[in-house]
């Protein structure tokens, strides 16, 4: 009995470390960078925004609207699980939820402000597969926007491929692909692109472009209600 318990624990924390590799081949720790989000719907149109964002740690991550010119200022806090909304003139932040979205489309706030994976799931279960390796994640808690998630995770890069991201009650919400490996220097080599649809949304699709990745390291004090007003000076 002891040696399985000790065989279960081992592979408990083989499982966080590749979530915690891959959360480091995505995004370094602390790091700034710049990212485009369009909304694609049914009939063609888009609809686009330049966002910057910068990331401390594994639970604190602000996003500055750039452009489109009607959304220049806002700025979005997420602080573990709670999230806000700043809109200029408005006097204060809004409270804002992981599931509903600042931009429109397919994307959530969720995905727009993603937090380290291995913050917010387990590993439960695992396949090597020819090609990739299948992960099966489960929310650690139920305040995470997605219950499971199933990853395809490229082996040589130990970056996703694919995530098909569920609820509870075993509904696909959306999937997520993973395209466009590219370098962008300091070591930070992953996909450039995410794309995602939604049979919720039908017709609709989001894509999600990173432009730049620098690390980059932030005081504490940046990532506050107080100081969200000021997400622009984060970029100097």
């Amino acid at each position: 009995m002891k040696t399985i318990i000790f065989l279960l624990a081992i592979g408990v924390m083989l499982g966080a470390n590749i979530l915690e590799d891959i959360d480091r081949k995505l995004t370094p720790v602390s790091a700034q960078m710049y990212k485009k989000l369009i909304n694609i719907e049914p009939d063609g149109s888009k609809k686009e925004f330049l966002l910057f964002q910068a990331k401390k740690d594994k639970d604190k991550m602000i996003s500055l609207f750039l452009e489109p010119e009607s959304e220049k200022g806002r700025a979005t806090l997420r602080l573990g699980d709670n999230m806000w909304l700043y809109i200029p003139n408005v006097g204060r932040p809004l409270r804002i939820t992981s599931m509903q979205s600042v931009v429109g489309g397919v994307f959530n706030n969720a995905d727009i402000m993603r937090l380290d994976f291995s913050t917010e799931y387990d590993i439960v279960n695992s396949e090597d597969k020819k090609e990739y390796l299948l992960l099966e994640l489960k929310a650690k808690n139920d305040t995470v926007s997605y219950d499971k998630l199933i990853m395809q995770v490229d082996k040589k890069t130990l970056t996703p491929l694919q995530i098909e991201c569920y609820t509870s009650t075993k509904m696909l919400i959306k999937t997520l692909y993973y395209k466009e490996l590219k370098d962008f220097g300091d070591k930070i080599v992953r996909p450039s692109v995410v794309e995602t649809q939604s049979p919720m949304y039908k017709g609709f699709k989001s894509i999600m472009i990173y432009g730049k990745i620098t690390p980059k390291k932030f005081a504490d004090e940046a990532f506050t209600l107080d100081n969200l007003e000021k997400a622009s000076d984060l970029r100097r």
